[in-house]
């Protein structure tokens, strides 16, 4: 039984209505998403990656889309369509949307120049290492040229031969009445050559593992997932096509005090009752170390207190952001006897001098519950 197609405009993920950028749109994030180097053994991925493809096929078409929307998948049978059971035919067919490949130029299979891979790695900073920058040794691993082949893949003494299945051009043309369809040669995949008598070091494939270091210089105000591009250091191209670049991605530790957001800084300080009704001056942590702040004379639990210019800096340096202090009134559980007096004495003077804003609230309470006092049903 022939497995169920889905709609393709749910594969991509658009409406019918859609647009051919935002059909192209949807195609290159999904391309992504499942590329076979991001998901590497995984079938499922795989085969969405097919799947994708085949929707963007008839979807980016007028005369195919036309055709799909009045008759549905059976209005294609026969029609001038692939089935893009081969990955490399995907890349040959669509390759040139993503601006030169999947991560960095490892699409289309041909005998032009192709860009190299690009490789990841991630860096750690604290949050002062964030805002100030710094220079990081970075390691990553990554494929160069074998020393004993020079990249040919061939035994020494020997060279690469063309190959018979495609007469060296890498690719094959089928034909079947109006239609041509051009694809990687399954032979040399693409090389347009066959290596017979193959390097020891790399079993032919022209490349050997390396383990590289690198340092590289992050600038003040980066945020996570933010990419530092080392140009040039990816994997090697194909075809004398230059080298992928290594992305290093950036990964800031939480501070034990100070919580970001954006360009500001938040922190939260406790200070006592007597602190906050009296006044006080306070160490504050900050990027540069404890500082001294103010506590004006009356502060209230929850107030924020804003201090300029003691934030993340701006990573294109358009400005610093602000620290806010959040204040936390502490209540204490237990009291010794001499404290307790004390805060009974206050409390006598608090009900002599009631605050303009506690007057009004209570008035407005005793005001409710009379109100619905008068309002309840007499029993």
């Amino acid at each position: 039984m022939a497995p169920t197609l889905r709609d393709f405009y749910e594969v991509l993920g658009v409406e019918r209505t859609a647009s051919k950028s935002q059909i192209a749109d949807s195609y290159r994030k999904l391309a992504i998403r499942f590329h076979p180097d991001k998901n590497p053994g995984d079938a499922e991925a795989a085969d969405r990656f097919k799947e994708a493809a085949r929707a963007f096929e008839v979807l980016s078409d007028d005369t195919l889309r036309s055709r799909y929307d009045r008759y549905g998948h059976a209005g294609l049978q026969g029609g001038p369509t692939h089935d893009f059971n081969d990955i490399g035919d995907i890349f040959e067919a669509f390759g040139d949307i993503f601006g030169g490949g999947l991560f960095g130029g490892g699409g289309r299979r041909s005998n032009r120049p192709r860009k190299g891979r690009d490789v990841f790695t991630s860096v750690s900073l604290s949050l002062v290492e964030a805002a100030r920058g710094a220079t990081k040794t970075v390691e990553f691993t990554r494929h160069e040229a074998c020393a004993a082949c020079d990249g040919s893949g061939a035994k020494q003494g020997t060279a690469p031969a063309p190959c018979d299945y495609c007469a060296g051009r890498g690719q094959v043309i089928q034909q079947a009445g109006v239609f041509r369809l051009q694809t990687t040669c399954p032979a040399c995949q693409g090389a347009g050559s066959i290596v017979r008598d193959k390097c020891r070091e790399c079993g032919g494939d022209g490349l050997t593992e390396e383990h590289v270091e690198r340092r590289v210089t992050i600038p003040a105000g980066v945020d996570n997932d933010v990419r530092v591009r080392l140009a040039g250091e990816g994997e090697p191209g194909g075809n004398g096509g230059p080298p992928g670049d290594c992305y290093c991605m950036i990964e800031i530790e939480e501070h034990p005090f100070l919580k970001r957001d954006g360009r500001d800084l938040h922190c939260e300080v406790p200070v006592t009752f007597s602190q906050a009704a009296l006044g006080a001056t306070l160490d504050v942590p900050t990027l540069d170390g404890p500082k001294p702040l103010d506590i004006k004379r009356g502060t209230q639990a929850g107030e924020v207190i804003r201090v300029r210019g003691l934030g993340m800096p701006e990573v294109r340096g358009r400005g610093i952001g602000d620290l806010h202090v959040h204040v936390h009134v502490e209540v204490p559980k237990s009291l010794s006897p001499k404290a307790e007096k004390l805060l009974r004495e206050l409390a006598t003077e608090e009900q002599k001098a009631v605050s303009a804003k506690r007057s009004s609230f209570f008035s407005r309470l005793a005001e409710y519950f009379q109100a619905h006092e008068d309002d309840a049903p007499k029993t």
